[in-house]
């Protein structure tokens, strides 16, 4: 077993655990519990008892978050909303998987943030890290809990672990490279406002030493940090920028990197994840073949199909008006876009701003988010659509589409679908069932 098991279990000898929030971190972290004989009880909205519950107490229903109190350690999945409806001794019962993966892991670490980005990026770095000759793991957000790698890390293994708000919110330890990408109005159903949010993502790098690297956008520079700092820009200098289709990294200038990454915002991300691995020893020849070599993550700019000649194209990740701005951006000429989706109170003003003057020619709207903003956008220069659901908005796409229609929703898929993933599926089905 490795260093960090034996450290995980000593944390827990002898202690009284409430997991609270039963998805994919709680079944994870009751696993792990449960070689350890600890004492387990589970708290969730919902009844959440099955064979892997048997034997152990769950509290459920409107007041699961009642018994906080009774115990010594919370463990707090990522989805669970507090606000500030803790007291102070409650939040030092706090912790969380990537909490501990920060206080307790004996490897080095590079941490992935940002509301935009952060699961290509990640995902991105570990690939150019293995393709380069290292031992890596990627973890975290982007699908897998960070202590389900406890057991089995090797003393050389580098981790790659993509961070979100949630998760960061009660940590008390950074990673050794900090990678903080952009900031955007995002997941204001979470927080009491957008600076919790803020601060929650500020974690990844507030409790850095001297030795560690924090790299981020320039625009959000700290006033103060420990680390060693390099800056990072999409749109002007700093020590990682965009010049043009170029990639400049600390004065050096990478031309003509191939890559099947399509927007300048993924030359600025590319760019990142070769700093942070060159931290780790990478040399140039072997990062640029290995970002040549990377396809890229699913919902992304994906391309799902082509009906009557027209692409169609998948970014079911865009939740926020920038990341919609971007997918145009991307591919230049569109002719269609459909946007909507859950409305959590977010200023559209940006991305009616770009839509009105824009030469797209067919705007879709979805509930409720496009439905909200549809008095805003000029009907003159566009025809506007107003769909029920993804099923009438894809019809609508396929009737006017010539050349591309991007699904860009600026907007969550909650209260729609399960998630991203889902509403992306979704709209591939519809796209290819003629």
């Amino acid at each position: 077993m490795s260093l960090f098991y034996e450290k995980l279990r000593n944390f827990f000898d002898g202690k009284s655990v409430l997991i609270l929030g039963f998805g994919r971190e709680g079944r994870s972290t009751l696993r792990l519990l449960k070689q350890w004989g600890c004492n387990v009880t589970i708290a969730d909205r919902n009844d959440v008892s099955c064979p892997e519950t048997e034997g152990i107490e769950v509290v459920y229903g409107e007041h699961y978050l009642d018994r906080l109190g009774e115990f010594d350690v919370i463990m707090k999945a990522p989805g669970i909303a507090l606000f500030n409806d803790v007291t102070d001794d409650i939040k030092a019962r706090i912790t969380s998987q990537t909490d501990l993966l920060l206080r307790y892991r004996t490897n080095p670490i590079i941490g992935i943030t940002g509301t935009k980005g952060k699961s290509t990026t990640s995902s991105l770095i570990y690939h150019i890290l293995t393709r380069c000759g290292k031992n890596a793991v990627l973890i975290g957000n982007i699908g897998v809990p960070p202590l389900d790698c406890a057991e089995e890390l090797d003393s050389d293994t580098i981790i790659v672990c993509e961070m979100s708000c949630h998760q960061l919110e009660y940590v008390q330890a950074s990673p050794d490279t900090a990678i903080y990408l952009n900031l955007f109005e995002e997941h204001l159903d979470h927080y009491v406002d957008f600076n919790a949010y803020r601060l929650a993502k500020e974690n990844i790098y507030k409790l850095q030493s001297a030795d560690g690297t924090l790299i981020i956008n320039k625009s959000l520079l700290p006033a103060k940090t420990a680390a060693h700092v390099i800056s990072a820009s999409l749109d002007e200098p700093a020590d990682i920028c965009v010049d043009g289709n170029d990639i400049v990294i600390r004065g050096k200038r990478y031309s003509g990197v191939r890559t099947k990454l399509l927007g300048r915002h993924n030359l600025y991300n590319i760019g990142i994840a070769m700093c942070a691995a060159q931290q780790y020893g990478c040399t140039d020849r072997d990062m640029l073949d290995a970002v040549a070599s990377f396809d890229g993550l699913r919902h992304r700019l994906e391309n799902v199909g082509t009906v009557n000649g027209a692409e169609y194209i998948n970014d079911s990740i865009s939740t926020c008006p920038s990341t919609a701005i971007a997918a145009v951006r991307a591919f230049g000429k569109v002719d269609t876009i459909i946007i909507g989706g859950m409305d959590r109170g977010i200023d559209y003003t940006e991305l009616v701003d770009f839509l009105n003057p824009s030469d797209i020619a067919n705007i879709i709207l979805l509930p409720d988010s496009g439905h909200k903003i549809m008095p805003l956008l000029d009907g003159t220069a566009h025809t506007v659509y107003k769909a029920s659901d993804m099923r009438d908005a894809v019809g609508y796409a396929k009737k006017v589409t010539k050349v591309r229609c991007i699904l860009s929703p600026a907007a969550a898929s909650y209260e729609f679908y399960k998630n991203f993933e889902e509403r992306g599926d979704d709209f591939r089905s519809l796209v290819n069932n003629t």
